[in-house]
């Protein structure tokens, strides 16, 4: 069956289980959202589907038992282009621990790109997969016009949409961070097409990649570690990590993911303590400017 454009979903988990060890001083959780409160920040007509409300007091409990110091905000394909939520969450966050992640397209003004960038926002997203922003069209102009910012662009793509665009992204003028495992298909394993094209963009010096990875899975995610692993020891100095919560676009309870279980697998994947100091701590503190 066929879901529902606006189908609902699953709160988050109103607990989080405690990780087997928490995270290092100074972690960084490089990929989150928030939702609401909706009689001040309503969501789009046209999203692709209907979260709960998941406000930052939620989130900071979960973020306070897996031990995370600092955060990016990253705006949700709900929201279009509309920020305002985003931007009140750096603002209530704290810009001394927070950073965002807006999404813009090509009618964003001037001023209005250096607003966001005073108030905390270091890039811009394009979500090919979920939509309802901006179109992958205006990548290489988008660039353009944010390079001078010191932003760089997220991607949420499919893998195979990254190789396919693996020499446009070579060639734009900002940084790229590449969301979800860089949209690789696990069941590819990790000597897969799509893997290889990310590892080249991180080779190249200008791209990142976030190990938020059960998206690029299903239960049991049995198939994750490898491509983790694979990320990990190609390029530690390119890989960031983050939650993705409140998890999205899970429908039933039973489906939902918990963070501590989320940290546990990067400790796993990751057992080198420097390297995860790198993912966790180092790397996110340079690229997204703390």
């Amino acid at each position: 069956m066929e879901k529902n454009l606006q189908f609902d979903c699953v709160p988050a988990n109103a607990r989080t289980n405690a990780p087997r060890e928490k995270a290092p001083p100074g972690s960084c959780d490089s990929h989150f959202h928030i939702f609401g409160p909706y009689d001040r920040f309503p969501m789009s007509p046209t999203r692709p589907y209907t979260p709960p409300a998941a406000l930052i007091d939620h989130y900071l409990d979960m973020a306070g038992t897996i031990g995370l110091d600092r955060r990016v905000v990253v705006q949700a394909s709900v929201y279009g282009t509309d920020n305002r939520v985003t931007m009140d969450a750096v603002a209530r966050f704290g810009r001394d621990t927070a950073r965002a992640v807006v999404v813009v397209d090509d009618s964003a003004m001037p001023q209005e790109l250096q607003r966001l960038a005073d108030e905390g926002a270091v890039g811009v997203r394009f979500n090919a997969v979920s939509g309802n922003g901006t179109p992958v069209e205006q990548l290489e102009s988008l660039a353009r016009r944010v390079a001078p910012l010191g932003w760089h662009i997220q991607l949420y793509m499919k893998g195979a949409q990254v190789k396919e665009l693996e020499p446009v992204l070579a060639k734009l003028p900002v940084p790229i961070v590449l969301d979800h495992m860089a949209g690789v298909n696990a069941a590819d394993g990790p000597d897969g097409e799509e893997l290889a094209a990310a590892l080249r963009l991180l080779e190249g010096g200008h791209a990142w990649v976030k190990l938020c990875g059960y998206r690029a899975s299903r239960p049991p995610y049995d198939n994750l570690a490898p491509i983790a692993r694979r990320f990990a020891a190609a390029a530690p100095e390119r890989c960031v990590w983050g939650t993705d919560w409140p998890h999205t676009q899970f429908e039933t309870a039973a489906e939902m993911t918990d963070d501590g279980m989320l940290l546990d697998w990067l400790f796993d994947w990751v057992p080198d303590a420097e390297l995860r100091e790198k993912i966790l701590v180092t790397t996110p503190a340079e690229l997204y400017r703390f």
